[in-house]
């Protein structure tokens, strides 16, 4: 509802980006929402960073990619999400972030209001 100001479920919401970086930082100890580097530099805090063999193999066995519309998202702080949940009363609210198609759609919708 866009008079009120209303959650209601099936919202589109923007939120703050933080938390979900610094989860996904330190499962896959990949940055994200930084430009690309060239390939001679690097980032010195993850360089020096001891790491056990048994971590590197886990960090290794969870490689993963982030599509680049989710990516560029990070990088301005704010990711779109959807309320799942029905907030009511108690005012808490449960969702998802938003990727692959699902968010070219509602990228495109807000695009063309604006």
């Amino acid at each position: 509802l866009v008079r009120t100001n209303t959650l209601v479920k099936g919202a589109i919401v923007q939120i703050d980006a933080t938390p979900f970086r610094q989860w996904y930082e330190n499962r896959y100890a990949k940055v994200l929402g930084k430009k690309k580097r060239q390939a001679g530099e690097e980032d010195q805090s993850d360089a020096t960073k001891p790491r056990s063999k048994h971590l590197l193999a886990k960090i290794a066995a969870r490689q993963s990619a982030v599509e680049p519309a989710l990516d560029s998202q990070f990088g301005s702080n704010r990711v779109y999400a959807i309320v799942t949940s029905r907030p009511g009363q108690s005012g808490r609210c449960d969702g998802y972030i938003l990727e692959g198609k699902e968010l070219d759609f509602y990228l495109r919708k807000l695009r063309s209001k604006k």
